[in-house]
């Protein structure tokens, strides 16, 4: 589960991600990544629209991708960071796995896990 220090809950934070920050983009994915001054935790917020599916596909999408951060927050800068990962239509029908290689493939193109 992601700890309530780390899930990015705030409108204004969210803007802040979406516009000002750093954009990578997959098939199924596009992680919008900006470093702030602030002194707080990394945190990670989801946007999954009705576009993905109905209301039980964008749920499952949507833990799928929280437990996949989860596992991802030891990789990510520890402080000062603020990740949103935007679900696509093609998610809604995505494995796990796919997720996880669309999540850390957005990751390394924006240089925040080495290449390796």
């Amino acid at each position: 589960m992601l700890s309530a220090e780390h899930r990015l809950r705030h409108r204004d934070d969210f803007t802040v991600a979406l516009r000002t920050g750093s954009r990578a983009g997959t098939r199924r994915l596009v992680l919008h990544w900006a470093a702030t001054d602030r002194a707080h935790p990394t945190r990670v917020g989801f946007v999954v629209s009705k576009a993905v599916g109905g209301s039980v596909v964008r749920h499952r999408t949507q833990r799928r991708l929280r437990h996949l951060a989860v596992a991802r927050l030891a990789v990510l800068p520890a402080e000062g960071g603020l990740l949103v990962v935007r679900a696509l239509p093609a998610a809604g029908d995505a494995t796990s796995a796919e997720l996880a290689g669309d999540l850390d493939r957005g990751l390394r193109r924006l240089g925040l896990v080495d290449r390796g």
